[in-house]
């Protein structure tokens, strides 16, 4: 029997019981798409959260006081939850001093529940209190602030929080216990330093350390009062990101007040970029790869559904299978004519599945807000599963077809 023939049986045998070949296929469909759904949203994910991450923070350390980066601790520099306030000005005059240094830009908040411009107050978390060099390159509009004086910069989010919206040269003032006016000086897309947890990005109000941040820890060191911070960004000359970091590690872990503050029960955490984003593709990897199991559940299930029609066609064709022996047909033949019908289903599954499931994770991706990724090696190895699966299910049916004596088969109704 010529295979092309064999493959013309086999659709007319799937074609011949549309509803029940539908339903069979659907689990296979449900299995792939689940797959393919998760794992190209979490690759769209983690391309638009490390592309836009290393194009932002290239060369730069990371210091954090008494907690990790990616433990979403809470707002940028704040004091609560895992982190602490311990990292000195002291601290940061001599991680300054190590050759490498750029630039040393300490994230810190300060605590205010609302701002208000013209006739309209806007509740925030808070205001960031950070230096001039956090914005490099980022200022749309207007300038960096000055270092003690009453200005503020916001991002773009922020200054269009407000009606009407924020201007460079426009009066906020803030609401609370301590009223003070700030004069906008700059709009900008995002400031260095800061690492929180993921997600769209929110407002952002910053303002100079000096005079506004006031969180102070008594330096071990020097034996007075100091500003003190839980995070801290160096930005380091390109090509020596490793040995600064392992220079900074080396101070931070040994001598730095941050350390001596926290004691035996705390940790101060220095990663480079390279770490970070290193760490922020392996949780997403994991993630991925947890939700997708869910879907191979789904193709399990779906195996058994092919491998449950093919036993049933086996038996309603008993008589088909007697008359082709009779004819001559060999047992390679026969396998390789049941084998074709469960291939097909699964390959049909695996041709609805794909396309369905990077459907829904193109949505998922539109609805977050990131780019979408087609990840091209999961839709290969869905295309693999559904053609494996089709194989391994049809596997038994197909040698017990073969095994189909056809004295026996042409007697029976």
């Amino acid at each position: 029997m010529d295979w092309r023939e064999g493959i013309r049986m086999a659709v007319r045998a799937i074609t011949g019981h549309r509803l029940r070949s539908a339903l069979t296929v659907v689990g296979i469909v449900i299995g792939i798409a689940t797959v393919v759904a998760f794992a190209s949203f979490g690759a769209s994910v983690q391309t638009d959260v490390v592309g836009e991450f290393q194009s932002t923070s290239a060369s730069e350390v990371y210091i954090a006081s008494g907690g990790g980066f990616l433990s979403g601790s809470g707002p940028p520099g704040a004091g609560t939850g895992f982190t602490r306030p311990v990292v000195t000005t002291h601290d940061l005059e001599q991680i300054e001093a190590i050759d490498g240094t750029r630039a040393v830009i300490p994230r810190g908040s300060v605590s205010v529940s609302a701002l208000r411009y013209a006739n309209d107050t806007v509740s925030i978390d808070g205001l960031t209190a950070t230096t001039a060099n956090a914005f490099a390159e980022s200022i749309v509009e207007g300038r960096a602030f000055e270092s003690g004086d009453n200005e503020i910069v916001l991002n773009e989010i922020a200054a269009e929080q407000f009606e009407p919206n924020v201007t460079v040269g426009s009066t906020i003032e803030r609401v609370g216990e301590e009223p003070t006016s700030f004069t906008v000086v700059g709009i900008t897309t995002g400031a260095r330093g800061g690492l929180t947890a993921f997600g769209p990005p929110g407002p952002e109000f910053y303002v100079p350390v000096d005079p506004h941040y006031r969180t102070v820890q008594e330096s071990p060191t020097l034996g007075i009062d100091q500003r003190a911070y839980s995070q801290v960004t160096i930005v380091v000359d390109a090509g020596r990101v490793s040995a600064v970091r392992d220079a900074i590690e080396t101070y931070m872990q040994t001598e730095s007040d941050a350390i001596q503050l926290l004691g035996t029960d705390g940790e101060v955490t220095v990663q480079s970029t390279e770490d970070v984003v290193g760490g922020i593709e392996a949780v997403l990897q994991d993630i991925t790869r947890l939700i997708t199991g869910i879907g191979v559940l789904a193709l399990v299930v779906g195996a058994f559904g092919i491998a449950n029609i093919m036993l049933v066609s086996v038996t309603e064709r008993t008589n088909e299978i007697g008359i082709m022996k009779s004819m001559g047909a060999t047992n390679r033949e026969i396998i390789g004519l049941f084998l074709a019908e469960s291939v097909l289903l699964g390959s049909a599954g695996a041709a609805i599945g794909i396309p369905l499931g990077l459907g829904v994770g193109y949505v998922g991706a539109t609805y977050a807000a990131v780019g979408f990724t087609i990840p091209l090696d999961w839709v290969t190895i869905a295309i693999v599963m559904g053609i494996s699966i089709g194989i391994v299910a049809g596997l038994y049916p197909a040698w017990r077809a073969a095994r189909v004596d056809p004295i026996e088969a042409l007697r029976y109704e």
